[in-house]
Parts: structure tokens; C-alpha cells; sequence
């Protein structure tokens, strides 16, 4: 999907909700960017590009992994028909964050998140440590090669005795280093139950996927 199929004020909400990474009051919504009328949000829901919540009250709106990929597709792309100033502005700068992006082999999962207050470091304790450890050695296991991905629901299955909160804990830290990357299947309708429920979710975003690079 393309600038060309949605006008400037859909684009603008979609890069807003990409950047709250999590669900908005619909009242909110107009102080982080353009007020969202009821038509373009329903064009959105049913591209199945966000997902409006209305058990709530005010509804909030949230990407679908649809809308977080779209949002991937938007940086970098060019700016919708007849945008002013601001807005090609916008896409320049969204057009830096691409050419990072790239250069890190990153996604915007993994610079967008909800606005939470930032926890204390967690020092390493020999635990985490022995966790981490088990992870690597479970991965050098089962893959093919260094730097191929492994699906989580494997790498569960060779790590049970591990609790659940330990290991996704354990994952989420190891993500940031050089070497590891999580990563989301593409295409969800290849996933069996056990896998989507081996999911990792960081930034909103589900990853069914690991791989260590040599």
C-alpha cells in the first residue's frame, strides 16, 4: 500500500498511532495530529489498517500488524498528492529514519513504544545470565545455520523447564544486541496455534522468529 491509495490526514494518523505504539483515545487524537473524521476511520478499519475499540469510552484506536506494516512501507515512500510544506518536511525526515533503518537491518517495532516510564537498568543476575546462555545454546541447536531463524515455538519446546515470563524477559533483553534480532512472520496464515502462542511481543508488534548472527 502506498501513499496513493490514502489522503495526507490517514497517513499523518497512521505515523501517529506507529509512534504511540498503543491504543489512543479517539478524543486524544487530535492533539498528537490531524482530527480523524468518521469516514477516513472507517476506510482505515476496513483496509484493516487499525483496529477501533468502541467497548470503551471515548473508542481508542491501535495499529493492526497490518497498519505497523504499512506504516514500515510509508517511511521512506513519498509524500500523498498535494501535500504542503509541513508534510513533505515530514517525509524527508521519515526518509533519514529509512535510510537507518536499513542500515541497521531494524524495524519500527523496535524504535517505537508506549509511553511508559523508562525502568531502572536490571543488572544481570546469574539467572539471567544461565537464561541467556541456554537461549544461544538452544538456537545453535536447532538452526540450519548461524544467522537463519528459528520459530520461538521450537526454541520454547527445548527450553521448557524455563518459566514463560523468564524466557519472553530474557528475549526481550538479548534483542538488543548486535548480534540478535526477533522477527515477525510474514505471513501470519502459515502460523499453526503453538505458534502464534510462542510469540514474543515487544512494541506492540508479535515476533515469531529468532536469529543470532556468527
Amino acid at each position: 500500500m502506498s501513499t496513493e491509495d490514502l489522503n495526507g490526514t490517514e497517513v499523518a494518523v497512521l505515523l501517529v498511532l506507529m509512534a504511540e505504539a498503543s491504543p489512543v483515545k479517539n478524543s486524544v487524537l487530535k492533539t498528537l495530529g490531524p482530527n480523524l473524521e468518521r469516514p477516513s476511520r472507517d476506510k482505515l478499519k476496513d483496509l484493516g489498517l487499525i483496529e477501533v475499540n468502541k467497548s470503551v469510552s471515548p473508542m481508542t484506536l491501535e495499529l493492526t500488524d497490518k497498519g505497523w506494516r504499512t506504516c514500515g512501507e510509508l517511511i521512506g515512500g513519498e509524500p500523498p498528492a498535494r501535500s504542503t510544506g509541513p508534510g513533505k518536511a515530514m517525509f524527508t525526515v521519515l526518509a533519514g529514519l529509512r535510510r537507518w533503518l536499513d542500515r541497521t537491518d531494524a524495524r519500527p517495532a523496535d524504535v517505537f513504544s508506549p509511553r511508559t516510564e523508562e525502568p531502572e537498568p536490571v543488572a544481570k543476575t546469574d539467572a539471567i545470565v544461565d537464561i541467556e546462555a541456554s537461549i544461544r545454546a538452544a538456537y545453535a541447536g536447532l538452526a540450519r545455520e548461524p544467522g537463519s531463524t528459528v520459530r520461538l515455538s521450537r526454541l520454547r519446546n527445548e527450553l521448557r523447564d524455563i518459566p514463560r515470563t523468564d524466557l519472553d524477559d530474557a528475549l526481550a533483553r538479548l534483542r538488543r544486541a548486535p548480534d540478535v534480532s526477533l522477527i515477525p512472520e510474514e505471513n501470519q496464515k502459515t502460523l499453526n496455534d503453538e505458534e502464534r502462542a510462542a510469540a514474543v511481543v515487544v512494541g506492540n508488534q508479535q515476533n515469531h522468529l529468532l536469529s543470532i548472527e556468527p
